[in-house]
């Protein structure tokens, strides 16, 4: 599931483009719609051609509410950059493409709206020449550029599918098993109680956990999940998500908080960063200034202590320790904006390297800049966890050279990333003795175990009287080698995840299931066998009526026993006379085609099939016209 949001100049046709991508207007604010302007977030969403769901999330353009617009772009996975065809570029367009660009909100496409307002086609090239100048050097540079109408529908469709094919190049957010929410909305709905919206990030929420609100760390329970309206048990990475919690009141939430699993993260009010200064910026940083910071969904005045020099000017990078007056939760990886309060204006944005350093730094010492540096490319641990998220599954020496690490650095916290299950180890056995043992990330792993499981289920629903889907189908839809398959399946059921049954697999627990209809054709089926048990009717017969599937049950679950030929037995009558056969054997030494049909009123047909099936099975040993049992191997 994917989150896009929207950007753009103030009555460029935002919130009517949503309206008619989805059926939805956005606005839900009273003012909004007497104003006709997106005021605070709006949401909205749309199932693509190709069945995948996405939510939008409208922000508004007009320059005094741009703080809340930036409250809503942090975790969106594209943008859809709005540009009104009679108006061109604007000044909160170049301001929203400076935030998106400081974001490295990579994707996106650009949507040239009120294309109906235009008679001349000439006068669009111009346009599009106008927005190729303005997104030259930014992540928009080589985006598409679609033209529509909102209100004739033109060039809607195109889009939707331009926006599907961008998707599709698009990785989904991996679940690090940590999440976190930062709240955009809190409200109150009767007989529901308190509800927060947010975009999910790095892990999952289901319903009756208990998670924790940062910062503070009131703990409360999960009452309820939906996602685009609809109830679920669990809400994924990356999906627009309304939370219902109990134990809280609304006033005791604030937009900006996030809901987070429980000590998985530690709010701070000081983190070390890479700053860049917009080449565009009426302001340079200095030491010690005071700007306002959005990470998330929040907002905080914060201190900027710059390091290294004494002030960083437009269009430079530098480093800097920012200090909020209030804690805020953020990772290594995390971006963010700052602003200047008064004329607002976006001045930067960066990137968090270190959420937590325990002091303030020395501000020119080149031992903390040589530091930061080698926190920008990460921890050994970080750069080690990158690589194998970037590969999924390898060998472990292959995963040592990627990353560029010595072993005697990967042993001092290998132990950490097993117990955290942030990797698996799918072979048994000391990767530091043998280092070609197969290792994976937990992201590729529980990608590899949502996929079956889905598969699993879909399979049993489909085929519900079948043992379970068949190892060799599986392993091709989950497209794996064979070895690394294996491992898999092994890990699999070690946490009970997945059974075998024969050449089967099939969830935990699954049991074949009968339909009322399934039940009345099994109980058909025993009676027409029973009533001729040594002389039965067909399998073809019984599948031509019942059809293959309930068939194939009886012989899975043993109730039939097929002995080749079209012949089948039930199976107490197989048993009686598989005992008749080694008694009569073991008492006369031998026994022939007759004797066996003549004893069972049977046929030759099925008296020959019965034998072979013994012969081929190891029970008895032809010799010439005689049956008799094959020696016991000393």
């Amino acid at each position: 599931m994917y989150v896009i949001g929207t950007a753009g100049h103030v009555d460029h046709g935002k919130s009517t483009l949503i309206n008619a991508l989805t059926g939805i207007h956005p606005d839900r604010l009273k003012e909004e719609k007497l104003r006709q302007m997106t005021i605070d977030l709006g949401f909205a969403w749309l199932k693509l051609p190709n069945g995948e769901e996405l939510g939008i999330v409208d922000v508004p353009g007009h320059r005094d509410f741009i703080e809340n617009m930036l409250s809503g772009v942090g975790g969106i996975d594209a943008a859809l950059f709005v540009i009104a065809a009679d108006e061109g570029v604007m000044p909160q367009t170049k301001e929203h493409l400076a935030i998106l660009d400081l974001l490295q909100v990579k994707n996106g496409i650009i949507v040239l709206t009120k294309i109906d307002l235009i008679d001349d086609p000439d006068w669009l090239d111009l346009v599009e020449m106008d927005v190729r100048d303005a997104t030259k050097n930014t992540i928009l540079e080589h985006a598409s550029i679609v033209r529509v109408s909102a209100h004739t529908k033109a060039g809607i469709d195109q889009l939707i599918n331009t926006l599907q094919e961008l998707l599709s190049t698009v990785d989904p957010k991996p679940d690090f098993g940590r999440a976190r929410l930062p709240i955009d909305r809190v409200f109150s709905i009767t007989g529901f109680g308190t509800i927060v919206t947010g975009t999910l990030l790095d892990g999952s929420l289901q319903v009756a956990q208990e998670v924790e609100l940062l910062p503070g760390g009131n703990k409360v329970r999960i009452r309820g999940l939906q996602t685009h309206k609809k109830n679920e048990q669990i809400a994924s990475p990356g999906s627009r998500t309304a939370v219902n919690l109990s134990g809280i009141n609304v006033d005791e939430i604030q937009r900006g908080q996030v809901l987070a699993s429980v000590n998985k993260y530690q709010p701070t009010q000081r983190f070390d960063a890479d700053l860049r200064i917009l080449s565009s910026s009426s302001f340079s940083v200095k030491h010690n200034q005071t700007v306002k910071l959005f990470i998330g969904a929040s907002e905080v005045f914060s201190r900027i202590r710059v390091l290294g020099k004494d002030e960083i000017k437009p269009g430079e990078n530098g480093w800097v320790q920012v200090e909020p007056v209030l804690p805020i939760v953020g990772i290594r990886g995390d971006r963010f904006i700052i602003r200047v309060p008064s004329p607002g204006e976006t001045i930067g944005g960066g990137m968090i390297v270190n959420p937590n350093p325990p002091r303030r730094h020395k501000r020119y010492s080149q031992e903390v800049i040589k530091q930061l540096e080698a926190y920008l490319r990460g921890t050994p641990e970080e750069i080690f966890l990158q690589a194998i998220q970037d590969v999924g599954v390898d060998t472990f020496d292959t995963l040592v050279k990627k990353a560029k690490l010595e072993q005697s650095v990967i042993i001092d916290f290998w132990n950490n990333l097993i117990e955290d299950k942030q990797i698996f180890q799918l072979e048994k056995g000391d990767v530091f003795k043998k280092p070609n043992l197969t290792i994976c990330s937990s992201i590729w792993f529980n990608d590899k175990k949502n996929k079956t499981s889905l598969l699993l289920e879909n399979y049993h629903n489909q085929f519900n009287l079948r043992a379970g889907i068949p190892k060799e189908e599986l392993k091709s839809r989950l497209k794996l080698e064979q070895s690394v398959f294996i491992a898999v399946l092994n890990l699999f059921q070690e946490i009970d995840f997945v059974e075998l049954h024969g050449n089967f697999i099939r969830l935990k627990d699954f049991v074949p299931n009968l339909n009322p209809s399934q039940d009345k054709a099994k109980l058909s089926i025993i009676k027409a066998f029973s009533d001729s048990p040594y002389s039965p009717p067909s399998l073809k017969e019984n599948i031509d009526v019942y059809g293959e599937e309930i068939i194939n049950y009886l012989q899975v679950e043993k109730i039939l026993i097929s002995v080749g030929n079209d012949v089948a037995f039930l199976n107490e009558n197989y048993l009686e006379m598989e005992n008749w056969v080694i008694t009569k054997i073991e008492r006369s030494g031998s026994l022939t085609v007759a004797e066996f049909r003549d004893k069972f009123q049977t046929s030759r047909k099925y008296a020959l099939a019965f034998l072979e099936h013994l012969d081929a099975k190891g029970t008895t040993v032809r010799d010439g016209d005689f049956r008799k049992l094959r020696p016991i191997r000393k």
